[in-house]
């Protein structure tokens, strides 16, 4: 049998002949793992341990002081006439009221008297919310159920309330009804595809059923994993969409593989052996590639990547153990019962063959006119990278019609900067010693007469004396050029020729606009790095696979190509406004910080999934004795079912996220949307069997050198017989 017993062919016998451990011990495994996580809660990951470099370091000097800042907030309020507030008793009258009524909220501290705009026709009423910033969140709601009140009570006025806290007890609930929308429409859109797929609605459940067990098992996982190192609440929703993507993906070519050999006229036993040792042997070699390009996130340095590379880590493992494992239980007791539930045109799908054989046949026949087009297409679309600009996502990237943004917009322009403040942090033996207080005094000082900050500037300092925390308003929006100036001035000019003069002074800033930079100073040194290291290890682990040079190169190749062509369309619709209308979003003028290294790494494992998938099968008929052309044309046609529906799947789930209401995740959806759509249709239908065609058996070329090398598909000891 082609592709001998090997390990997966082993795991699949060992399963079909205990198939009420493998399946039993599954289900009982994942979803008791995940009642017992539900009943743990997540240990979240705060807002204040995810920073990178300078800012990461505030934080800890603020930490180790047990002084984190706290949840800032701010009431605005304006005539709704856009008359002056200078005199106008109705207006003291409100915000006296407002100023009792806050005072009375147990969970707010540090209540200040109105502050006017400087033309008068604005002001603020500024407070902090108890205890931590990171679950500040939690406690807002009375305090927005006063400010609520207020306005009911004088209309004439336009009351509402910004800050943190506010920002992001909004920002969470949006998430919320978001993400369950994107876990309620992935399942039945999945189950659609791939009922259209195979045709019946039992075979069609197998791989749902499948990859949502490894997605409630991971989550369980992950869970326990928290108390240890501290994991982001939406790490569950990429746990979802991943685990799906994969899951579903390693079920539907297993399965698929079994369906034709059986009809081929194989016995029962025989095809699904025959399935686990080459369709099983590629999903093991799959869920490799994957595991290495994940494992890539470890090396970011940041708390983020880190969660999400355990995250889809966990996901990506369980949903490897269940393909090869509890699949092949199911399917052998099932028998030919998979096909129950057969839709009425389900004969319709196997006319795929013939379809994909005519959009082959002209790559093949025209390979270098068609690695030209193809190959110069995605180029083409790769080409608006080259201006990408990145920035850390805020509140500001929910629509613009959500009150709070509107909120934000009105704020800032009556008092530009006071919402984003700069967060300077000393420490020092002493931080209220009469040489450090003349410093902070010089630093504000210096810090107005720049212009880069307004006021008003306020500071605190730890019970203790050691930490001081001085909070300077930045011109701009916080994270735009005019913040980003401000920023440099002081951190280059006026912290090293104030404070830092001073021996035995430690300093840092941290806010808004020094999160962004050292994000994306970090991503600019560690980008290489991962790229070299998943890029290293994916062409190791091809070169082992498949014992040829060439293989491995051109994998590389052609993922780098559907992945620069993803960073393309992401910056030309994101960051250029194109079809900003259509897709429902307002432009940051950026991408997000860490989308383009997600989705480097998550697009070159999941495109990889394809890319052994079908070389494997070309490889089996070389092996058997075709042409490198027949096996090219076989090997497609005979996988371009498989990889159409898992690539449907895959486009499907990822633009349910493009839906969603956050612009991090909306580019993020749309950006593996796009890069899948691309690699399962151009790369795979023309790039790849163009390539192999003109490439013939230089495809399998393997220097004497490394004639060493292992077969991994040699024959091992026989499998455990079915019963």
């Amino acid at each position: 049998m082609a592709g001998g017993w090997n390990l997966a062919g082993r795991a699949g016998g060992w399963s079909a002949s205990r198939w009420k451990t493998a399946a039993f011990g599954w289900f009982a495994l994942t979803i008791g793992v995940f009642a017992i996580g539900s009943a743990a809660g997540l240990n979240a990951l705060g807002d204040s341990q995810s920073g990178s470099g300078e800012t990461a370091r505030a934080e800890s000097y603020l930490r180790g002081a047990g002084f984190l800042s706290p949840a800032a907030e701010t009431v605005l309020i304006q005539s709704r006439d856009g008359r002056s507030l200078v005199g106008r008793p109705t207006f003291s009258a409100a915000a006296a009221s407002l100023v009792q009524t806050l005072s009375g909220v147990p969970a707010l501290t540090n209540i200040r008297r109105p502050l006017l705009s400087a033309d008068g026709r604005s002001a603020i009423i500024q407070f902090d919310v108890r205890g931590d910033a990171d679950t500040a969140a939690t406690r807002i709601q009375p305090a927005l159920d006063a400010v609520a009140a207020a306005q009911a009570g004088n209309p004439s006025f336009r009351i509402e309330e910004f800050g943190m806290a506010s920002a992001s007890h909004v920002i969470g609930k949006t998430v919320e009804h978001d993400f369950a929308k994107a876990e309620y429409t992935s399942l039945p859109i999945t189950l659609a595809i791939l009922l259209l797929a195979f045709g019946a609605l039992v075979a069609a459940l197998l791989p749902v059923v499948l990859g949502f067990t490894a997605v409630l098992g991971a989550i369980g996982v992950c869970v326990g994993i928290s108390y240890a190192y501290p994991l982001p609440e939406f790490l569950s929703s990429v746990i979802l969409m991943m685990g799906m993507a994969v899951g579903v993906d390693y079920s539907l070519f297993y399965l698929q593989r079994e369906r034709e050999e059986r009809r081929r006229g194989a016995e029962p036993r025989v095809a699904l052996l025959t399935a686990a040792s080459t369709s099983g042997r590629a999903v093991l070699v799959s869920g490799l590639t994957v595991l290495i390009a994940m494992a890539g996130l470890f090396l970011a340095a940041n708390p983020i990547f880190t969660s999400m590379g355990l995250g889809t880590e966990v996901v990506v493992l369980l949903a490897l153990i269940g393909s090869v494992t509890v699949l092949p239980a199911l399917l052998h007791r099932l028998g030919d019962r998979v096909d129950r539930g057969r839709l009425p045109f389900a004969r319709r799908a196997r006319g795929q063959g013939r379809f994909w054989n005519a959009v082959l046949r002209p790559a093949l026949a025209r390979p270098w006119l068609a690695v030209l087009l193809a190959g110069g297409a995605l180029l083409a679309a790769a080409a608006p990278t080259l201006t990408m600009h990145t920035k850390l996502p805020s509140f500001t990237d929910l629509p613009h019609g959500v009150p709070i943004v509107q909120t934000y917009e009105r704020l800032i322009r009556a008092f530009p900067g006071s919402p984003t403040p700069a967060v300077v942090v000393l420490r020092a033996r002493d931080v209220r010693s009469p040489a450090i207080r003349a410093q902070v005094a010089e630093l504000e000082r210096r810090a107005l007469a720049s212009g880069r900050v307004r006021t008003p500037v306020s500071t605190r300092i730890s019970p203790d004396g050691t930490v001081e925390e001085i909070d300077l308003p930045l011109v701009g929006s916080g994270d735009d050029a005019a913040s980003m100036a401000g920023l440099e001035l002081l951190r280059v000019t006026l912290l090293p020729q104030t404070v830092g003069t001073l021996e035995g002074v430690e300093y840092a800033t941290t806010g808004v606009a020094a999160a962004t930079k050292d994000f994306n100073e970090l991503m600019k040194a560690r980008l290489p790095l991962i790229f070299a290291f998943v890029l290293g290890l994916a062409f190791v682990l091809l070169l082992l696979t498949f014992r040829s040079l060439v293989v491995p190169l051109t994998a590389i190749v052609l993922n780098l190509l559907s992945v620069g062509a993803a960073y393309g369309m992401l910056t030309l619709v994101f960051q250029h406004r194109f079809a900003e209308s259509l897709l429902g979003f307002t432009s940051n003028g950026g991408v997000t910080s860490w989308l383009p290294m997600f989705l480097f790494v998550v697009l070159f494992g999941l495109s990889m999934d394809y890319h052994v998938f079908i070389v494997s099968r070309i490889k089996e008929l070389v092996d058997a004795g075709a042409s490198t052309e027949d096996a090219v044309l076989q090997g497609i046609s005979r996988t371009a079912p498989s990889v159409t529906s898992a690539a449907a799947v895959m486009v499907a789930v990822f633009a349910i996220f493009a839906t969603l209401s956050l612009l991090q995740f909306k580019q993020m959806g749309f950006g593996l949307a796009v890069a899948i759509a691309v690699d399962a249709t151009v790369v795979r239908a023309v790039l790849l069997p163009a390539t192999m065609k003109l490439l013939g058996r230089w495809n399998w070329y393997l220097p004497h050198w490394l004639e060493w090398l292992p077969r991994g598909d040699a024959p091992a000891r026989p499998p455990v017989p079915v019963d």
